[in-house]
């Protein structure tokens, strides 16, 4: 018996934030797509549909978001046979029949669900919408390139719905594909990638009534036939079939060396981590080995140190791809070369990531 994903469990938290992920077509939209349906019949409540670029929530994309729930008839069924479907159109989500010709019928009385796009929010913070109940933040981890400032344009968009109101429930949901997320530290969720599949974490801040539920959704009950088709000795199609999380493979260190090998060191800090970086010779070769330091920087008014955060300090860079003397350009000639090798996967992703965000601001 197959088993897809449902609120159940973490609606039981109460909690204003509710972020959710886990493995890919497990019924985490399908589970909130459906749980806007309930709310509307119950009380005409309404949903705010939220993704990070607006050719998300736009033309075929988004007339196919509740394609599923049309097919299973999830609509005629919980409206008691008033509508028979989910039609999309400029930026809503109407409840609709659809005529012989398979047109559909609609009226501005039964918008179930509005969409949002952070890449466009501007547009939206002029408008009132006092039915929304539920904002639902779609695909909010990505292997991809979050937005500038992305936390505080989605806080953005949750005050243009919310307004002065404090019973609108807001729900997360995304993948497994990169456990970097700047949403992470912004919300203080500090233990995120060490949850086990199936658990449930609460978070509170202060003498505040503000609480974030944290779930990492247990694996489908399930051998999903398609499943057949990632059976291959690969650790990354895990996060396909199983929910684990998604890590590229990246160099590890190719020789043992000793501490008279080591010509230089520097320092990286992102993601609330500091990385020592060696550069190291040895037998005539040289190359760069990445690895977490567990102790504070012990020269930091004089080590090289690459900080997204803003520092006048002369030995600070933000961007390691923007070198301002020779010795910068001497350390990016081994990130040039592929000459940098990782302690492990995690310390090779979060670094990749950070190397992603200097790219974009060259």
């Amino acid at each position: 018996m197959t088993i897809f994903y449902n609120t159940a469990k973490i609606d039981k938290k109460n909690a204003t934030y509710n972020m959710i992920f886990g493995e890919r077509s497990n019924g985490k939209t399908y589970a909130l797509l459906r749980k806007s349906l309930i709310n509307y019949f119950n009380d005409g409540s309404q949903m705010a549909y939220v993704r990070r670029w607006k050719e998300d929530i736009t033309g075929r994309r988004a007339q196919r978001l509740y394609s599923g729930i049309n097919e299973n008839e999830e609509v005629k069924k919980l409206s008691k046979g008033m509508f028979t479907g989910v039609h999309y159109w400029a930026g809503k989500f109407y409840l609709c029949n659809y005529n012989e010709a398979g047109k559909a019928l609609y009226s501005d009385l039964d918008v179930v669900a509005f969409t949002f796009a952070l890449s466009d929010g501007e547009h939206d913070k002029s408008t009132s919408f006092p039915s929304i109940s539920t904002i639902v933040f779609d695909e909010f981890l990505t292997g991809r390139l979050y937005l500038n400032d992305e936390f505080v344009l989605f806080m953005n968009t949750v005050s243009t719905i919310v307004r002065k109101r404090d019973d609108v429930k807001i729900y997360m949901l995304g993948n497994t594909v990169s456990k970097f997320c700047p949403y992470f530290n912004e919300m203080g969720l500090k233990h995120i990638t060490k949850m086990d599949q199936g658990s449930i974490d609460v978070y509170k801040y202060g003498d505040s009534k503000l609480t974030v539920a944290v779930e990492y959704c247990a694996t489908v009950k399930t051998d999903k036939k398609s499943n057949k088709y990632f059976a291959f000795d690969n650790p990354k199609l895990e996060m396909i079939t199983g929910g684990a999380w998604e890590l590229d493979i990246y160099p590890h260190l190719p020789y043992k060396y000793k501490p008279q090998n080591v010509l230089f060191i520097y320092f990286i800090e992102f993601d609330s981590n500091i990385f020592q970086c060696e550069i190291i010779e040895l037998n005539g070769t040289y190359f760069t080995f990445i690895h977490v330091k567990t102790t504070d920087i012990k020269e930091p008014d004089t080590d090289l140190i690459y900080s997204l955060d803003f520092n006048p300090m002369l030995n600070y860079n933000r961007n390691l791809y923007n070198p301002v003397n020779k010795l910068q350009e001497r350390v990016l000639w081994f990130f040039k070369t592929d000459r940098v090798f990782y302690q492990n996967n995690d310390v090779g992703d979060t670094v990749n990531n950070y190397l992603k965000i200097c790219k974009r601001g060259k």
